[in-house]
């Protein structure tokens, strides 16, 4: 999507919120919810557009359990060749 369709929607959606702001009466917390849903869609639809959300998709998160700093004097089972029964090392 070209820099100049990306500003025209822009400038389109804040007309039309404006025009909505001015012209229709209501009260003013359905205009404040309105000016919030509205922003956050097109910010949303930016970082669509922009291939950032892309990004974001990809990004893992784990939790690993906190290190009691003893990890050095836990030893972990190896398996023996041949025999199949785990011997401590």
């Amino acid at each position: 999507m070209s820099l100049i369709t990306i500003v025209v929607s822009l400038i389109v959606v804040g007309v039309l919120l404006w025009l909505v702001n001015t012209y229709i009466p209501m009260d003013a917390k359905i205009k404040k919810i309105l000016n919030i849903v509205v922003v956050v869609v097109v910010v949303l639809w930016l970082l669509n557009v922009l291939g950032v959300l892309d990004h974001l998709r990809n990004i893992r998160a784990s939790i690993q359990a906190p290190s009691l700093g003893m990890s050095s004097m836990v030893s972990q089972p190896a398996v023996v060749s041949g025999s199949g029964v785990p011997a401590w090392s």
